[in-house]
């Protein structure tokens, strides 16, 4: 079997998935995944070259465009162009939208001015022909394409509704019946839903422009090493992108590793927080692996590069993260799965109507086909297709106020199904700051324990040095004859009169037994007291975890770190359970195992978290987080904290309450006024009047949402 991925652009709901996927199910494929947000599609075929020719032409038959993957290198440029489509698709609908508005305006004008040349029918059906055409040309081809494949899409139901105003209103103005023409319906119906079309387009491009300035990589610089015919050693700066295996880069104190590399010389501290989700950075020496994107928190090191592009440590995170996201259920708006059965049930209703009115009513043909055509006109989408969209970007527009940005705006409706919260530690629970959590001295004051530690540290650049240098900061120091660093170990110092002391971890002396603390002072091979050194908890992160229990949530850490540094947040905090030392992988196996238990929300910001996150029901960043960990959560919170995570939680709830209720309406016009249509009790222009009143009901219940209270 071969595998295949597409980048498809076009697809803008959940039923666009389900047409893809229906096609490419007509063709042989599986293993099919359809994400109609990112635009990624991947399937399984036993015959590669003809049949996917095939596939790709029968997909783009429905309106769709294809793309082909071949590399991950590649992802960045196809994530552009998507975006690129995507932006042209939005902008065609705004044009769409602005041609038929005009002659939209001035047909409804005709209910309130006294213009007697505007209730003329061959004027009605002129202004109504420009808005027909255009309509009939992007929603009466989709359908069609759609409907003779045995796909009923959304655009079956609005351009159902629009031929049935306007062949109704076009029989009436033939028969000379001015009372059945209502060509602004037909009209409306086009021009509202183009309309609503944009506004959700607009919506999702403003909150993925505004991911992808936060997501916008930056260009690494490496040292590359050059050497000259007489063997001397040169620096020559080159990004790395250009690197290639076997080039020899020389890494310095605080500088981003470029590529996964192999140290041929020099002891460094690594800060792997960034891949493993470890706080405090970990001792590499020579013959050890760098990988790309850790940080050297102190010493120089000669490296040689092991890996590069589609290679290295961090594109495998990378793949893991996009095959997770392409496993992702997609979100189906309550419309859309509707509308299968809604397109063709009317369609029934309608004939029946037609017949049974002709052979039970003993009604002539006309007046049958007229309350047929009235079942058409009453059961017209137009209301659907604004409920979601309305809601969706009044919804948007509040979140993106707040700081709050939801990359996947089908994510709304998902908070309420939600009953467990899965928090990363470090860097999401914690700011990744480190303070001195507790010490004791053994044989000297504490004054003097504080002077002695901070004397060895205050020249060193280490994070843990440097944050006992802020919070013992004194004048008053040791005068020191000698100090020196031990690599992995800690600092020595020797004062003038000759007392030996060091500072470092459990390695100084092997009289240390309780190897639980962080860091240990020795005078003269004496352990005289120890340090517990601990991430700075976030000030909300207690209201947070406390808002989430009493939302009902069982609240779960997930972390990189060891369960010594784990425990004590966990207490402190109140969560219910913990998970430790967790690999990017099984950080993924655990969010697939509490996901098939019950819909789970991952609040992450490491690019270890960037695969679990994009399995999760719901996956939650901080704006501060790696790039992956943003590109792979459908919602993200713009203030580098917890703070606004209730907010997100209660208005993704509220929209969702709000698109409910909007479909409500929706249908709750259709159920009534069908059967009342149907017996022949409604006339044709009030059913318009009617449909009209339900876009005014949806826009004003839509817009109560900006400003009501969430809770």
């Amino acid at each position: 079997m071969e595998q295949v991925k597409w980048k498809v652009s076009g697809m803008d709901c959940a039923s666009c998935s389900a047409a893809i996927t229906k096609s490419l199910q007509k063709q042989g494929m599986s293993n099919i995944k359809v994400n109609h947000i990112s635009g990624d599609v991947s399937f399984e075929t036993v015959e590669l070259n003809g049949a996917v020719d095939t596939a790709a032409k029968n997909v783009e038959g429905l309106g769709y465009k294809v793309g082909l993957e071949q590399t991950t290198e590649r992802h960045a440029d196809h994530g552009h162009n998507h975006s690129h489509d995507e932006a042209q698709v939005m902008n065609k609908h705004l044009l769409r939208f602005l041609i038929c508005l005009p002659f939209t305006l001035v047909l409804i004008s005709h209910m309130w001015l006294p213009f007697h040349w505007l209730h003329n029918g061959y004027v009605q059906l002129a202004l109504t022909l420009p808005v027909f055409a255009v309509g009939l040309n992007y929603f009466g081809v989709s359908a069609w394409k759609n409907l003779v494949k045995g796909i009923f899409h959304m655009n079956v139901l609005i351009a159902i509704g629009a031929i049935a105003a306007f062949a109704y209103s076009l029989v009436g103005l033939l028969t000379n019946r001015p009372e059945f023409l209502f060509f602004e319906t037909a009209a409306a119906i086009i021009t509202i839903v183009f309309f609503g079309n944009w506004l959700e387009h607009v919506s999702i491009e403003k909150t993925q422009q505004q991911i992808k300035e936060l997501t916008r990589k930056h260009k690494v610089m490496a040292n590359m090493i050059a050497y000259d015919q007489e063997h001397n050693e040169h620096l020559f700066p080159i990004e790395n992108s250009d690197l290639k295996v076997g080039d020899l880069v020389l890494i310095k104190t605080g500088e981003e590793v470029p590529m996964d590399c192999k140290i041929l010389t020099g002891d460094v501290e690594v800060n792997e927080a960034i891949i493993t989700g470890e706080s405090l950075p970990v001792h590499k020496k020579q013959g050890d692996i760098l990988i790309g994107g850790s940080v050297l928190a102190s010493g120089n090191a000669k490296c040689y590069i092991s890996a590069v592009g589609k290679e290295t440590v961090m594109n495998g995170i990378v793949q893991l993260m996009q095959d997770a996201q392409m496993h992702k259920p997609p979100v189906q708006q309550l419309a859309d799965k509707i509308s299968g059965i809604f397109v063709p049930a009317v369609l029934i209703i309608a004939s029946l109507t037609l017949v049974l009115n002709i052979v039970i009513g003993s009604h002539t043909f006309g007046e049958s086909l007229m309350r047929a055509i009235a079942v058409l006109v009453i059961s017209c989408p137009c209301a659907m297709g604004l409920a979601t969209p309305a809601a969706l970007a009044v919804g948007l527009g509040r979140a993106a106020h707040h700081g709050i940005l939801y990359t996947q705006p089908g994510s709304m409706e998902l908070f309420r199904t939600i009953s467990q919260i899965v928090f990363d530690k470090t860097g999401t629970l914690t700011t990744g700051n480190f303070r001195v959590a507790a010490f004791q001295a053994t044989g000297v004051s504490e004054e003097e324990f504080r002077k002695i530690v901070y004397s060895l540290e205050r020249t060193s650049s280490h994070p843990i040095a440097k944050s006992i240098n802020e919070a013992w900061k004194q004048t008053d120091t040791v005068k020191w004859k000698k100090t020196e660093e031990i690599k992995g170990m800690g600092v020595r110092g020797t004062d003038i009169e000759g007392t030996v002391y060091l500072l470092g971890s459990h390695k100084i002396s092997d009289l240390i037994t309780d190897k639980s603390h962080h860091l240990y002072l020795s005078k003269n091979g004496g352990l005289i007291g120890w340090i517990d050194i601990e991430d700075e908890i976030r000030p909300e992160a207690k209201a947070i975890v406390a808002f989430c229990q009493k939302q009902g949530l069982k609240t779960i850490l997930l972390s990189g770190d060891s369960a010594a540094k784990c425990k004590p947040v966990v207490q402190l905090l109140g969560i219910d359970e913990m998970f430790t030392e967790q690999s990017p992988q099984q950080k993924l196996q655990h969010i697939e195992r509490l996901c098939s238990i019950a819909p789970t929300i991952m609040v992450g910001d490491g690019i270890n978290d960037a695969p679990a996150l994009a399995k999760a029901t719901i996956s939650i960043s901080l704006s501060a987080a790696s790039q992956l960990a943003i590109q792979s959560a459908s919602v993200v919170l713009t203030n580098n904290g917890l703070t606004k995570l209730p907010t997100a939680m209660m208005l993704g709830k509220a929209t969702y309450n709000t698109v409910k209720s909007n479909l409500f309406w929706a249908f709750a016009y259709n159920i009534v006024a069908i059967p009342v249509a149907a017996l022949g009790y409604l006339h044709p222009a009030m059913g318009a009047l009617i449909m009209g009143g339900s876009d005014g009901v949806l826009a004003l219940n839509s817009l109560w949402l900006g400003i009501k209270k969430l809770k």
